[in-house]
């Protein structure tokens, strides 16, 4: 088993992104879950710090801390450090006394203790959820994140006002499948901030706008942040149509788009209509499809065939929430 560390605010999000790269992962408490399974995937996530291979739980302070410990066989070789964590500061724990009291545990058992480059790391992390019980889950760090997202829109070589923030582009991508093998289309794909995270995931991709200056736009920032960084990631974008696409049936592995937004469209008649046409046009061409709005889409998806597989909302500001679908066929 291991113990995953979620990023961000919201648990059930970041464990639905987490699932695209581990296996049986469930949340267990404020920023922590657990998985069966990992795979290297997991150091592309957005919204997962770190896995740890699972030692074992028990309540969330110190003396219970070391009691695991204690009672725990080490098979690790080299040297030790221990890092403790009060996520998200709900339990109020000592980390410091944590750290220093398992720390002596280890020594005791013979392990040289290195605080600058160990062999191992000892991560204990404490949690607790809003009055209710807390608890203390130790593991032995296994991967960690790489953390390595596209540039802040604003320093990209084409930039405009409503960009996506590169956490939540790369979260989404992540949703719908992207990876190494896969081919990504965002068929509304503006300044490309989709793509490029699905890019540097390995991923081929594929933009169309209607603009022709987004896909100048897109184009410039997708050749400034891929073709150095993802040489092998093929890419092109294109002016078209979302609800005429030049892209043949089933032609590739997920649709992922951020539809537009009621008050700031620009886009002519009624959207409505046009989501419904172009939901309908990306389920003709992918079997999975990962749509972000400032309103919820799931009737819209559904009377496009679409099942709604997890829906989420992810609050911006006072005036501006995003509605996340994750659709299947």
């Amino acid at each position: 088993m291991y113990l995953l560390e979620l990023g961000g605010q919201d648990d059930d999000f970041a464990v639905f992104e987490a699932r695209s790269a581990a296996s049986d992962v469930t949340r267990l408490a404020p920023g922590l879950a657990t998985a069966r399974g990992v795979t290297d995937r997991l150091r592309q996530l957005a919204f997962t710090r770190r896995a740890d291979e699972l030692l074992g739980r028990t309540d969330a302070d110190v003396d219970s801390a070391r009691a695991l410990l204690e009672a725990t066989t080490v098979r690790r070789t080299g040297s030790v450090a221990v890092r403790a964590e009060d996520v998200r500061g709900t339990t109020g724990v000592d980390t410091q006394r944590v750290e220093r009291d398992l720390g002596q545990v280890l020594a005791d058992r013979g392990f040289a203790v290195d605080l600058e480059a160990p062999d191992h790391t000892l991560r204990v992390l404490f949690s607790e959820e809003p009055g209710g019980e807390g608890v203390c889950a130790a593991g032995w760090l296994a991967v960690e994140a790489d953390r390595d997202f596209g540039a802040d829109p604003t320093d990209r070589p084409f930039f405009q006002p409503g960009s996506m923030d590169p956490h939540l582009a790369r979260a989404l991508v992540n949703v719908a499948g992207a990876r190494p093998s896969a081919t990504v289309l965002d068929p509304m794909c503006g300044t490309g901030g989709l793509l490029l995270e699905a890019g540097l995931v390995g991923a081929d991709v594929l933009g169309v706008d209607v603009q022709p200056k987004m896909v100048q736009g897109s184009q410039e920032n997708l050749a400034a942040a891929l073709d150095t960084t993802a040489p092998d990631v093929d890419w092109g974008v294109a002016r078209g149509d979302v609800r005429d696409l030049p892209v043949g049936d089933g032609a590739v592995d997920a649709v992922v788009f951020d539809a537009p937004y009621g008050r700031q469209s620009k886009i002519a008649g009624n959207l409505g209509d046009l989501m419904s046409e172009a939901l309908q046009e990306a389920r003709r061409v992918a079997p999975r499809c990962v749509v972000v709005g400032d309103r919820p889409w799931a009737r819209t998806a559904s009377g496009a065939g679409w099942t709604t597989e997890a829906a989420f909302q992810r609050p911006v500001h006072k005036s501006l929430t995003r509605y996340v679908l994750a659709l299947r066929r």
